[in-house]
């Protein structure tokens, strides 16, 4: 399994990020594209309000799975230290415990979603004809979310080896059984949002099976033992105390999404539809900021564990340079493509008139968001994981609510909601490498001293949060 691991501790930087980050955009292009064609296909076989309810949604759904999506963060962390320390015992027990958690949450998280499905789609004001439709689709893809969690919390583990290639090859395996299921059940059968719903859960099911078979199957140090399986309470821990404030952070993301959403919702069904196709492609957009954020993360946590400090600031410079090019390409490639591009969703010109708007202001500014991901990565990366979520809930988070609240009835316009975007972006990417650069030197001056509690590391750990011991 050497072939699939990526040394970022030594070697030459740029190419080692570039093969890293490559299967990760792949991946989540495709993830985007299997999910677009959801969109597609509900788009042109059914209602217009079909694709407004999956839309309503979105937001909802990463309220749910962002918290875990942050633990599977503080794993990626915590496995990819103990990799680059060579401790393969140690490994062994940070992978168990960290598939445990998912497994074990992902029950718990599926309950809690089916409870507060519904009453959260009506605090969203989600118009009463589309209400019955995205409730049904809601409660349907929650069965797939212990799944989700399992796939992701897996992903995280190969992450932290350097390996990005296979979580590739089984989301086209499970992509393809999307697409299919789709066709089946939409085209084939008539049904609708059920059916997309169905085709979706069974996807997730085939990826997190390949997934946890490959772990169960190295030979590597990351191997998944099911016999006699329990939680290392050390790792346990530490995956909790950098993974909580990260799945905090999504979470409140989420939130005001959906503050941002109920304000779409009130433009009306069109209005919505139109969102709901540049959303579609807005996903595309993002792959610079997804895949760098994650390559900034995992190198700086392996870089930190073979205290290979000053790779750290170069492996960093280079995801700030990636993300850059990578979004403004794709963001001002999909806005001058636009009318053409959204056609795909919907050919509904008023339709196409809404999804333009966000494309215009979204789109074309989206290297901020890709800067705001990368410096909060590595500051994640470092282990400080209070407070780049503090300075997201505050920049970001609650600033999109204060903008609904008080600057869009000053000017109540599509485009006005659509401005804190940007705006966000950029004060949460100046605040974050402002912070990024403070902790880089913190770590490289002291290296091995006390860190400060309220930096979020316990008192007796290294800045550079060797988490587990074993200071070199």
């Amino acid at each position: 399994m050497k072939r699939y691991e990526i040394d970022m501790c030594h070697g030459p930087l740029f190419g080692k990020i570039v093969l890293f980050s490559m299967p990760l955009m792949a991946t989540y292009i495709l993830q985007l594209l299997f999910n677009a064609a959801d969109l597609v296909i509900i788009g042109h076989y059914a209602h217009r309000n079909c694709l407004a309810a999956i839309g309503c949604t979105m937001s909802m759904n990463a309220l749910v799975l962002n918290l875990f999506g942050g633990l599977s963060v503080g794993a990626n962390v915590i496995a990819a230290r103990i990799f680059a320390e060579n401790r393969p015992e140690k490994m062994r027990k940070a992978v168990n415990t960290s598939m445990l958690l998912a497994a074990t949450g992902g029950i718990v998280l599926m309950i809690a979603g089916f409870l507060v499905a519904k009453p959260l789609l009506v605090l969203m004001k989600t118009p009463e004809e589309i209400l019955p439709l995205s409730c049904t689709y809601i409660h349907i893809c929650f069965c797939a979310i212990p799944f989700i969690v399992l796939y992701n919390f897996g992903c995280s583990i190969l992450r932290a080896v350097g390996d990005t290639r296979r979580p590739l090859y089984f989301l086209v395996i499970a992509g393809i059984v999307n697409v299919v299921l789709n066709m089946i059940f939409v085209i084939g059968f008539g049904r609708d949002v059920d059916g997309v719903a169905v085709a979706t859960a069974v996807s997730h099911g085939v990826a997190a099976v390949l997934i946890i078979r490959t772990l169960l199957k190295t030979d590597g140090s990351y191997k998944l033992i099911l016999k006699g399986i329990r939680m290392d309470k050390e790792v346990f821990r530490e995956i909790l105390r950098i993974g909580i404030p990260a799945g905090i952070q999504s979470s409140c993301f989420a939130v005001s999404n959906m503050t941002i959403q109920s304000s779409v919702n009130s433009f009306g069904p069109v209005a919505m539809a139109g969102n709901t196709a540049a959303l579609g492609l807005e996903g595309i957009t993002y792959i610079g900021s997804f895949a760098y954020h994650q390559t900034a993360v995992s190198f700086t946590a392996q870089n930190l564990g073979g205290r290979k400090f000053k790779r750290i600031v170069a492996s960093l410079g280079w995801c700030f340079l990636c993300t850059a090019v990578c979004c403004s390409i794709l963001g001002w490639g999909f806005y001058l493509a636009g009318n053409h591009t959204l056609a795909l969703f919907n050919s509904d010109p008023e339709v196409i008139r809404w999804g333009m708007i966000r494309m215009k202001i979204l789109f074309t500014t989206y290297a901020l968001c890709g800067f705001m991901d990368v410096a909060s990565g590595g500051l994640r990366g470092m282990g400080y994981s209070l407070l780049p979520m503090a300075v997201c809930l505050s920049g970001a988070c609650f600033f999109r609510v204060w903008w609904v609240m008080y600057m869009l009835p000053m000017a109540r316009s599509y485009e006005n909601l659509m401005i804190s975007y940007p705006v966000s972006w950029g004060i949460v990417a100046l605040v974050n490498s402002v912070i990024l650069l403070i902790a880089y030197r913190r770590v490289l001056s002291s290296k091995c001293r006390i860190a400060t509690p309220w930096l979020g590391l316990k008192p007796g750990m290294p800045r550079g949060l060797n988490v587990l011991g074993n200071s070199k």
